[in-house]
């Protein structure tokens, strides 16, 4: 159980929690909400104990384990797997107990090594951590590659693998899903539904939130409150409850300047000086009710857009994807694409991971030209694009002044927009870059503020196609929702890639699947489609199973297998001699299998023996291992522990001398000179 027990919290000189209480329970799974810089980040570096409180106490057990996503990026050229399962620290630490204990030759530290792996999990560790990699959308011949060889977005979802992997009592997860596409969001709400210890999230997903959590705490002008349910029940509560605290404030007004009228009245009476003075002492006892304070929040809106063509576009038996640097043959993602896009169409377009979702909208974007067939815009047809990677359509080393007056000059004869700076600057103060921020190296901002200034910049645009890849990934809850309304008033057409399903539930009303290969129409709603996800990640990992499960029997069964008979290479090879007859054919032919027969026989019965060797070796193992499970005498867990060793190396060599004899074998068969 953790226990807040009026905890101040500072930052600084300034104060984040201010004497706050919460308690939470064992196997909670909560939602830590609240606005950017509220204190959300900070709490929970109380929690991982990187920062401590300032006043008040904090507790929790202190035999649990806390796993959460390191924030740092990767650097490393261990593969995939070998990554993901290095979170299990635990397993890691007997490895190498076990690694030092055979060194050593502790025959003792040997067996505990042994029977402690086999609790911790040793037996299926890696097709855990496989099933962990490839639920958050990697492809199985991946699992084996580099973790450098993965862009950053990729590699920040091997780190939150490694952090599932870890066996904890309390996961801590910030943002966990800003670097999902929906499949992977949809298996990590899975996932984090089947975890037994307690969750802390902080996350801007409102389906997301509502999907994993059952309490909320809120942060709130150095408060922390704890509402019982998830997002969408806070949200009522906190409603309810802001509601019923301005009508007392009202009723206690009305009752405070009754009591203060009346005192200003008798308060100079000899007569009424004892009750006027009764009411100046009731005033003075009266808790004051604080009025709601309300936000400003953050809103804006798209332009009316100058015209709009229709159709804005036509796409004609298209091929999208990549062109190779060096001249090679083009990548192919998608193919024989026919579809139209209308003005005022509100397209949501699905798909997994990989299938080329953004590749078809960079294409429409004009930022890769397409690979075949002919995209046919409308007259007029003007795009905004807000781009996956902020950083591609941003500058990091210009400010926002300098990117909205470059923009200026570009357009601003084109749509007659003023391009004077003090109305750039005020542009910008719409939508929160005010005072020294419009001077700020977009560098060094957040990603929430490097998305709004990408707003910014194409609002101004008056755009009437607004093709928007992840544009939330960012984005806060206010604006999000800021967002939503925005383009539910555009007047124009909005093709929208988004793992936010609140969002594509409130803006779209169609959508397209883009998956193998293809750009098709989804007849269904968003239910419809996490059912197909769910479904397909599950055929991906039986299929990625039953191909390592084959592998493994194949090669079982390629070296369990007697050598395939060979053809008579040693008459293919010898020199050219006189034709024989059909008799000293048969003859020669009989010698020569009779050699063959001499020169291997020696080889199978070494063969034979080594494979009852190792027959006898594997189940005198596995009695040893079931024996270490098992309540011994110390000096008895010790000889175990020497002995399973001692087996161990005997059967690494004998598996090394059965493959030599094997192939010894076969050349033999091949070459019998």
């Amino acid at each position: 159980m953790i226990h807040l027990r009026d905890v101040t919290l500072r930052r600084g000189a300034k104060v984040l929690l201010d004497a706050v209480s919460a308690t939470l329970n064992p196997g909670e799974k909560v939602g830590l909400v609240g606005r950017n810089g509220a204190g959300k980040s900070s709490l929970f570096g109380l929690f991982n104990g990187t920062l401590h409180e300032d006043a008040g106490d904090f507790s929790m057990p202190q035999q649990w384990r806390i796993a959460q996503v390191e924030q740092h990026m990767p650097e490393t050229d261990e593969p995939a797997t070998e990554f993901v399962l290095g979170g299990d620290t635990r397993l890691m630490e007997l490895r190498a107990a076990l690694a030092e204990a055979e060194t050593s030759e502790d025959g003792l530290a040997i067996a505990h090594a042994h029977s402690d792996l086999a609790d911790a999990g040793e037996h299926d560790a890696a097709p855990r951590a496989q099933s962990l990699i490839l639920g958050l959308g990697f492809q199985a011949s991946q699992l084996d590659a580099p973790v450098n060889s993965f862009s950053g977005g990729w590699r920040m979802r091997l780190q939150l693998a490694r952090a599932l992997m870890s066996p904890s009592d309390l996961l801590l997860l910030d943002e966990p899903t800003n670097h999902l596409d929906l499949d992977a969001l949809v298996w990590l709400e899975a996932w984090l539904k089947r975890y037994a210890g307690t969750l802390i999230v902080i996350s801007h997903d409102r389906e997301f939130l509502d999907a994993v959590t059952n309490v909320t705490l809120h942060i709130d002008r150095q408060k922390l409150t704890r509402y019982g349910g998830n997002y969408s029940a806070f949200e009522t509560l906190r409603a309810q409850q802001l509601s019923l605290q301005q009508s007392a404030f009202s009723k206690q007004q009305e009752k405070i300047a009754h009591l203060q009228k009346f005192i200003d009245r008798f308060k100079a009476k000899a007569t009424k000086a004892k009750q006027a003075q009764s009411r100046v002492k009731a005033l003075e006892r009266m808790e004051k009710i604080a009025p709601v304070l309300a936000d400003a929040e953050f809103t804006f809106e798209f332009k009316e857009p100058a015209n709009l063509p229709n159709p804005m576009l036509a796409i004609s038996d298209a091929s999208f994807g990549y062109r190779s640097e060096e001249g090679g043959e083009p990548l192919t993602i998608l193919s024989g694409v026919n579809r139209g896009v209308l003005a005022g169409q509100r397209i949501g377009i699905l798909g997994a991971n990989g299938q080329g979702k953004s590749t078809l909208v960079k294409t429409i974007a004009r930022t890769m030209p397409p690979l075949g067939g002919s995209i046919t815009e409308g007259k007029g047809l003007a795009i905004g694009y807000f781009a996956q990677q902020e950083l591609d359509v941003l500058r990091p080393q210009d400010t926002p002044l300098e990117h909205m007056v470059r923009l200026a000059r570009e357009h601003a004869a084109a749509i007659g927009a003023s391009h004077r700076e003090q109305d750039l600057r005020n542009w910008l103060g719409q939508f929160l870059f005010s005072g020294d921020m419009v001077q700020q190296a977009v560098g060094s901002m957040s990603g929430g503020e490097k998305a709004r200034l990408v707003l910014a910049m194409i609002v101004w645009q008056r755009p009437n196609l607004l093709l928007l890849d992840e544009p939330t990934n960012h984005l806060d809850l206010n604006t999000r929702e800021a967002l939503a309304v925005a383009l539910n008033e555009f007047e124009g057409t909005v093709m929208l890639v988004s793992h936010d399903r609140a969002l594509l539930r409130s803006v779209c009303d169609e959508f397209w699947m883009v998956g193998r290969g293809k750009v098709a129409p989804f007849d269904g709603d968003l239910e419809d489609y996490q059912r197909y996800l769910l479904d397909e990640a599950k055929r991906v990992r039986e299929a990625a199973s039953q191909s390592a499960k084959a592998s493994r029997e194949s090669n079982a069964a390629a070296k369990a297998a007697p050598p395939a008979p060979a053809p008579m290479a040693a008459e293919l090879k010898a020199p050219a001699a006189p034709a024989l007859s059909s008799a000293d054919q048969r003859k020669a032919q009989a010698q020569q299998r009779q050699a063959l027969a001499a020169r291997a026989k020696p080889l199978k019965r070494e063969l034979e023996q080594a494979e009852a060797r190792i027959a006898k070796l594997e189940a005198e193992k596995a009695q040893l291992e079931a024996s270490l499970s098992q309540t011994l005498p110390p000096s008895e867990i010790a000889d175990a522990g020497r002995r399973l060793k001692a087996v161990g190396d005997e059967l690494a060599t004998l598996e090394s001398r059965w493959l030599e004899l094997g192939e010894e074998i076969e050349n033999l068969a091949v070459s019998p000179d």
